[in-house]
């Protein structure tokens, strides 16, 4: 259990931005995917929203973004030794900052106090469910289009732990997504702790830095002392303050999940497969012939020249692509490669595929499902490109396997997918990054994240070696 007071030094700021903190990757919501969703935002005491995410707040409500702010406890209790304010004057001041603040967000009368003690939400934690699930409920539409955006659930704070354990259990039983802020873990932790590195930034505009500076000052009994007498001081110091003027905001994240296998009350829905995948994207490529701008996409040209210099050798004897869809990718690799399988489970979009890939000898281009279908050979390059997330967990398993059995001693795997929610399947594309790193256990050779996509190579062991 982490213990800590409000007046220890703490780890400073500077050491964080030594570590690399500002270039953690970005939170994978552009300005269209954060309008359309609704947060439900939970604060154990007042500031904690506008210290975690006052500038998240402020670009929601500049985007027409629906959001709700539930308030857990009045922070009545910040002060224990004073003698010049009661609690209840407490209570009533912060109350008035709390609002105040949340108006320079733009959010005036978009919250609801619940009145529990300060420092007592670990014991009431049955009754925080229920609101938690009943306001969010109230807030209609698609629970993947739903976040919960609450304290670090190992922040450090029991009432921030409490809180944040709630918000977690209620993201995952009904699919929404869930944005932690940590707040005093920044006092405590330091950068040894390894839980920020796989955390995401949202960055700040400067006039959201300034919306998120104006709310902080209308917490004054925290920022500024009571009075001159003792047991007044100030709570919250220059030091500590500084962990949140960064031009961005820090959250660990996880996206949301349309269905929970094997739980009762969940969605109800199994995840779908790869059989399932072959009817949905026929569907699509007989609609359109290019439904994502593999062509024409500037976003799409700019990835796939950057897949092209991921990949450490020049020139591969043989390679093979796992869903090549429409072949622009495929046409692309031909060059470097003597001999390129591209395969996919859409008949219709490899019917384009082969028109495109025609004028290449060394290209061959077969409708196959993975991992049920799997292609003999082995293979020195295996790019597996957009295509991870339309497996259920357990296929995307078994074809690490086969990688495993097919790839030749020193050969490269070249993994590139979507960082943003995907709707309708099991997996996203960190989630299928992290599943393949761990299943084969192999090292990077290189990693390459931005807010829309992540880039990664692995090359397999230059023997042969046991699976883990």
């Amino acid at each position: 259990m982490v213990t800590f007071l409000h007046t220890d030094e703490g780890t400073d700021e500077s050491a964080w931005s030594a570590r690399g903190l500002p270039v953690i990757p970005e939170l994978p919501l552009g300005p269209e995917e954060l309008a359309a969703m609704r947060f439900l935002v939970l604060a154990a005491h007042p500031d904690d929203e506008t210290l975690g995410a006052g500038g998240l707040m402020a670009r929601l409500h500049a985007l027409g973004a629906e959001v709700q702010v539930l308030l857990c406890t009045a922070g009545e209790a910040s002060h224990p030794g004073s003698e010049t304010v009661s609690r209840e004057e407490l209570t009533a001041r912060r109350l008035a900052e709390f609002a105040a603040a949340l108006d320079r967000m733009g959010l005036k009368d978009r919250w609801r106090y619940l009145g529990l003690p300060d420092s007592g939400l670990a014991e009431r934690t049955a009754g925080i469910s229920r609101s938690v699930s009943e306001t969010a409920a109230a807030l209609a539409g698609p629970a993947g289009r739903l976040a919960i955006v609450a304290p670090y659930r190992a922040d450090g704070h029991a009432d921030h732990d409490a809180l944040g354990t709630v918000a977690a259990a209620v993201a995952a039983d009904n699919g929404y997504a869930l944005l932690e802020y940590p707040i005093w873990y920044w006092h405590w932790a330091t950068p040894g702790h390894p839980e920020w590195q796989s955390w995401v930034r949202l960055p700040l505009e400067p006039a959201e830095q300034s919306v998120k500076e104006r709310a902080m000052q209308e917490h004054a009994s925290q920022t500024r002392p009571l009075s001159p007498h003792p047991g007044d001081e100030v709570l919250l110091s220059e030091s500590f303050l500084r962990h949140f003027s960064r031009p961005f905001e820090t959250f660990a994240w996880t996206a949301p999940q349309e269905f929970t296998p094997g739980k009762p009350g969940g969605h109800g829905t199994m995840p779908r497969t790869s059989r399932e995948a072959q009817g949905i994207f026929d569907g699509i490529h007989s609609r359109e012939p290019d439904p994502w701008k593999y062509t024409t996409s500037w976003y799409e040209r700019r990835k796939r020249a950057l897949t092209l210099a991921a990949l450490p050798s020049e020139h591969y004897s043989a390679a093979l692509e796992i869903g090549c869809s429409i072949g622009t990718l495929t046409e692309d690799l031909a060059p470097r490669c003597t001999s390129l399988l591209a395969v996919d489970a859409s008949g219709a979009a490899l019917a384009q595929a082969a028109e495109r890939l025609a004028p290449f000898p060394g290209v061959t281009a077969r409708q196959l499902t993975l991992p049920a279908e799997w292609p003999a050979g082995n293979y020195d390059l295996v790019v597996v490109s957009e295509v991870g997330y339309y497996l259920a967990a357990g296929e995307l398993d078994a074809v690490v396997e086969k990688i495993r059995d097919s790839i030749l001693p020193g050969g490269t795997l070249l993994l590139c997918h979507w960082r943003h929610p995907i709707s309708g399947w099991e997996l996203d594309g960190e989630a299928v990054h992290t599943r393949v790193r761990d299943g084969l256990k192999w090292p990077t050779a290189g990693l390459y994240r931005e807010r829309d996509f992540l880039l990664e190579t692995l090359i397999a062991p230059s023997a042969a070696v046991p699976a883990p």
